[in-house]
């Protein structure tokens, strides 16, 4: 009876201090305006962001394996290119690279998400109108000036939007112009596992794979056309990628 009394006494606690937590949450976004874009990465936002994200791991029992990490450099702000396979893609990238304060362009649907799509303001996050040329050119100088300014890293999807097959979709060519711009070097990652995450979530712990399979300086990214650079992008995180479902 007393053992019972405790475990009950240890939920309530839990479930309070969740409740309290999402309280806090939504007390701190009240102070952002939802359709600022923001040029200053707020530490304390990006606390938030990466202390929720790290707890969303361990309750979905995410396990990660990390390959080529060491090679991102260390020194400069970079272009992030990866593929994508799952929404759960930015939200361990940005926890895993924490360190690298990423930035990710994204649909303007995720700054919709309540709370959470007023904290990646905050960080640095920017939406892209993929239906207007204009708009789409604007984000692309926005982000390269943050590059520039020291404030961020970018992280971009080239296929534009999720696979639903996992076979790697047709790239958008115009998002190296980033680095161009900014004179940055490119880091290519590919992830595996992301998509197995609903399917296997309660019953199974999921094992999500990261490769970074290149990095471009900012030399050979600055001398080569935009078609070039992604055509090779995008042949070696397809042979990466296909190479790590064999193995995995």
């Amino acid at each position: 009876m007393i053992a019972l009394k405790v475990i009950l006494w240890i939920i309530c606690a839990i479930l309070i201090l969740f409740a309290a937590y999402f309280v806090f949450l939504y007390i701190a976004s009240l102070f952002v305006d939802g359709k600022k874009l923001y040029d200053k990465n707020s530490k304390f936002y990006r606390f938030l962001l990466n202390f929720s994200t790290a707890a969303a791991m361990k309750i979905v029992r995410i396990k990660t394996v990390c390959v080529g990490f060491e090679n991102i450099p260390h020194d400069a702000r970079f272009l992030l290119v990866g593929n994508h396979r799952s929404k759960f893609d930015p939200i361990l990238t940005w926890y895993l690279l924490r360190k690298y304060d990423i930035a990710f362009i994204s649909k303007p649907e995720n700054f919709k998400v309540p709370f959470f799509g007023k904290i990646i303001r905050k960080c640095c996050f920017m939406p892209i109108d993929r239906e207007n040329p204009r708009n789409a050119i604007e984000t692309i100088n926005r982000a390269s000036q943050l590059i520039k300014n020291d404030e961020v890293s970018i992280g971009v999807y080239p296929e534009g939007t999720r696979s639903m097959n996992n076979e790697l979709l047709p790239f958008h060519d115009g998002v190296f112009r980033i680095a161009q711009k900014a004179y940055a070097p490119v880091v290519v990652l590919t992830v595996r596992g992301t998509e197995k995450i609903k399917k296997n979530y309660p019953f199974h712990k999921t094992t999500v794979y990261f490769d970074v399979s290149a990095v471009y300086d900012k030399d050979t990214v600055k001398r080569t056309r935009t078609s070039e650079l992604g055509a090779q992008i995008y042949n070696l995180m397809d042979e990466t990628i296909k190479k790590g479902d064999v193995l995995n």
